[in-house]
Formats: C-alpha cells, sequence, structure tokens
C-alpha cells in the first residue's frame, strides 16, 4: 500500500492477525518517517536530502550489524532479522524520498510508475516477506495495487501537491487534454479538466483491479484486510468522478459511514 493512503487505507488494522501488527507498524514508522523528511515543514533541500541519508546509513548499520544511531531502529533491526525481511525495498523507499525533494515534474506516465515503483511498491512487497507469501505472481499483484494507490492518492493531492511545487499529473497527459499548470493553480475544473481526471480514473481503476486477484490468494484476515484496501481505492475513485475530478474544493476521502459499505464488499 501506498505511504501516501495510509489516511485512507490503514496498517496494522485490527483486521491483522495480531502477530503482524507490531512488525507493519515498525514499517510503517520508517516510510512514513522518511516520507516526512521530503515533504514537511520548510527545511531546506539540502537538510531534507541529509536526514535521508541518516536513515540509509541506518540500513547499513543493519546490513554489518552494528549499532544503530538512531534508537528505535534497534527494534526495527531485530523485526528485519526475525521475519528475514530484506533490504532493498528499504532502500527504495528512500531513494523514492529522495527523488521527490530534486524532481518536481514528469513527462510521461512511465516515468511516474517509475517512481510509484519505489515509493509504494516496496511497502507491499516488505509485507508479503511478512506473511511469507512473496510468490512471483503474488508481488506482481501487490505492485498493481500499491501503484494503483499511489495514483489515487496523486488524484485526490492535485492541489496540495501544487503548493509543495509537484505536478505528478504526466505532462503528456496536459498536454493532450490541453491543461496548463495555471489551471491547477487557479484549482479551475474549466475545460477539459473534468476529461483528464476521467481518463486518469479509468487508468488507475485498471491497474488497481488488475491486482485484485491477490484478495482471493491471501486468506484469512490478512485477505480481507487487502479487499478492504482495494475496495477503499475503488470508492475513492469513485467519489473523484462523483464530483467531476473537482479535488480543489471537495477533496474526497473516507469517511466512517463508507466503511460498513467496504467491509461488506469485502466480505
Amino acid at each position: 500500500m501506498a505511504v501516501g493512503h495510509y489516511e485512507n487505507f490503514p496498517v496494522a488494522s485490527l483486521c491483522l492477525p495480531r502477530r503482524f501488527r507490531y512488525p507493519v507498524s515498525l514499517i510503517y514508522r520508517f516510510a512514513r518517517e522518511a516520507d516526512d523528511f521530503a515533504d514537511e515543514g520548510d527545511a531546506p533541500d539540502a537538510l531534507r536530502l541529509e536526514h535521508l541519508e541518516r536513515y540509509r546509513q541506518e540500513l547499513r548499520n543493519i546490513e554489518c550489524a552494528a549499532p544503530p544511531g538512531i534508537p528505535w531502529f534497534e527494534e526495527l533491526a531485530a523485526t528485519i532479522r526475525a521475519h528475514r525481511l530484506p533490504l532493498q525495498p528499504f532502500y527504495d523507499l528512500l531513494s523514492a524520498f529522495s527523488q521527490d525533494v530534486v524532481k518536481k515534474r514528469y513527462g510521461d506516465h512511465d516515468e511516474v510508475l517509475d517512481y510509484c515503483q519505489r515509493s509504494a511498491n516496496p511497502v507491499g512487497r516488505l509485507l508479503l516477506e511478512l506473511y511469507d507469501a512473496a510468490t512471483p505472481q503474488n508481488l506482481i499483484y501487490s505492485d498493481a495495487i500499491c501503484s494503483s494507490l499511489q495514483l489515487i492518492n496523486f488524484l485526490q493531492d492535485v492541489a496540495i501537491d501544487y503548493r509543495k511545487g509537484r505536478v505528478y499529473l504526466p505532462q503528456t497527459d496536459l498536454l493532450r487534454f490541453g491543461v496548463a499548470e495555471d489551471q491547477i493553480a487557479q484549482g479551475s475544473t474549466a475545460g477539459n479538466w473534468g476529461a483528464l481526471m476521467s481518463f486518469e480514473i479509468a487508468r488507475a481503476r485498471a491497474l488497481l483491479h488488475s491486482g485484485a486477484g491477490l484478495g482471493t490468494i491471501l486468506q484469512g484476515r490478512i485477505g480481507l484486510e487487502l479487499r478492504m484496501i482495494i475496495a477503499g481505492g475503488d470508492r475513492i475513485l469513485t467519489k473523484i468522478g462523483h464530483v467531476g475530478g473537482d479535488v480543489f474544493r471537495r477533496r474526497p476521502i473516507l469517511r466512517w459511514f463508507d466503511w460498513p459499505l467496504l467491509l461488506a464488499r469485502s466480505l
């Protein structure tokens, strides 16, 4: 699941078996704190990259069994050892968050997906490793789900990301639909904005459902959790469509009354 989605798609929830909740919370903490280095506050870029490099050093400490420089990494190291988790997904997350600091525009959809492969997919891959379910087919399904959730988050946060100086909508798509960045700055849904958002919604939904098979492969409460995540992503896309793509004034989120519906669909 994409890091930026934790407000909509909770991790370590009561749906998960108890034995997984603490390890998942540590994976979440790593991703959330590292993401905040790239996103939050008004620190200069050099300081943001310095914080991320410190986390890379902590991963290197884990690799060589050196004492951690940040106390809570001792718990993360113990979890990584106990569950034999690969370190590459953690490095990939740091690569994506570092990219956020220096890269503000994406030429085409392939560039966006390359970012998703490092910003979102690693978390799903780590969870599959934790669940001892990281088969080649499951990883393909997981990557599709996680990348789509990241794309959904981009659609939700067009205005928020623009205020941070970033546009994740591919430049080729903006050009194709005749939408200028000035329109994003103004929060305008005039012209072809709705058509652009409909196109992005359809592409994100197709990718999301291409990974839906994982929700039936994973059994028990883990499978239920994943099916709810998929249903939640689809629900957000529906809400974006219902407001005509106007995420400037009506940013769609999941509310309390959505969850019974998602649970019913997942069961």
